[in-house]
């Protein structure tokens, strides 16, 4: 199986294909609410992935329920005591806040993955 990923209205969804089924199909990842969909083809996969969100929504909307949020962009990261003192010397000496220098390294990692 081969994995990738979709987008609608701020929720992504992790899309993978099933040789033996011959079918697409895609989870909403980053909540803790299970809401799966698949399709034959791309266009129903999307299709599928759009209504899948859009009928989350309305049924939490009808429930009175906030939905999960995908995520916050808060993240809580422990680190060594000396690693931490290490990168924030970095930061200091590159003009920048620790939480920037973290952001950037992040943004290299995941944009070369």
């Amino acid at each position: 199986m081969s994995v990738n990923t979709m987008e609608h209205k701020g929720f992504a969804a992790r899309v993978e294909y099933s040789e033996e089924d011959e079918l697409f199909i895609g989870h909403i990842a980053g909540i803790r609410d299970v809401i799966g969909f698949h399709g034959d083809s791309v266009a129903k996969l999307r299709a599928a992935f759009e209504e899948a969100v859009d009928d989350y929504l309305e049924t939490c909307k009808k429930l009175g329920k906030e939905p999960n949020k995908p995520y916050s962009g808060k993240l809580h990261l422990r680190l060594e005591p000396e690693l931490h003192a290490r990168a924030a010397m970095l930061a200091e000496t590159r003009g920048k806040s620790l939480n920037a220098l973290i952001a950037e390294s992040i943004e290299r990692s995941v944009t070369a993955a």
